[in-house]
């Protein structure tokens, strides 16, 4: 495995790339990779299991992004972030994936709102892993995890209200969920941000968007984005996608 490391300037921000890439001959699919942490905390630095695990199994080239941070930096920055990211890497390898943790999974929805909206880049598929995505918090469950934590990095991340209907911040609550690519949507049974994940997969579904669920017990929210079955379960939906490969009825679900 390869890793290095280089930077973008988006509107005068410096955003970190990681970049892991196998040890593989050829030209290889590329893949961002967005943290966690609630839109207020998480680097690239945190990353490295899952997207080591993504860019050895799929095999593709993963780019892990350090996408702005509220509150200094709020709403759209870690977009416009995330979109220099793919415009970057599509130049680079393609086609194209994205995926994303927690906030990052946030992040990766947005992304590919905008790419869609602004005519690309062209994104081939997408994974998220117990992502956050409705700030009215009406969704929320009774598992582990406390909706109080996610009001604070909602304000931090979307500090005026009325953002918080904007379709790339509350894609839950779109009208326009049509022509995304494939999505795989892993969540942990307990967790309190599975019922607005698989409300989110449920509307892209009634949108006409190849939409896979595959939900998980016995693993943490925190701990999902590095739980083997789950990135087993990324890894085969990116190869299908992103290499035509069929799938691995192997792995353990």
């Amino acid at each position: 495995m390869e890793r290095s490391r280089t930077s973008l300037t988006v509107e005068g921000r410096k955003v970190p790339l990681c970049l892991f890439r196998p040890a593989v001959a050829g030209p290889l699919p590329g893949l961002l990779y967005f943290h966690g942490g609630g839109f207020t905390s998480g680097s690239v630095e945190e990353v490295e299991i899952t997207a080591t695990a993504l860019a050895e199994s799929i095999p593709a080239l993963v780019v892990a992004v350090g996408y702005a941070l509220a509150p200094a930096n709020p709403f759209p920055a870690a977009i416009e972030d995330a979109h220099a990211a793919a415009v970057w890497l599509a130049e680079r390898a393609g086609p194209l994936g994205v995926a994303g943790h927690d906030a990052g999974g946030h992040v990766a929805v947005s992304l590919t709102l905008l790419a869609r909206d602004r005519g690309g880049p062209e994104i081939a598929a997408q994974a998220l892993f117990g992502p956050m995505l409705d700030p009215s918090l009406t969704r929320v469950g009774d598992g582990e995890g406390s909706v109080t934590d996610c009001a604070r990095c909602y304000r931090a991340y979307l500090p005026e209200a009325a953002l918080r209907l904007h379709p790339y911040a509350a894609p839950l609550e779109s009208r326009r969920l049509g022509r995304l690519p494939p999505i795989l949507i892993a969540t942990a049974q307990n967790d309190v941000l599975r019922p607005e994940a698989e409300s989110y997969a449920a509307r892209l579904i009634d949108a006409g968007v190849p939409t896979e669920v595959t939900r998980f017990a016995g693993v943490s929210h925190a701990g999902l984005a590095n739980h083997p079955p789950a990135l087993a379960a990324a890894a085969d939906f990116f190869r299908r996608r992103l290499t035509g490969a069929r799938p691995d009825t192997s792995s353990s679900r």
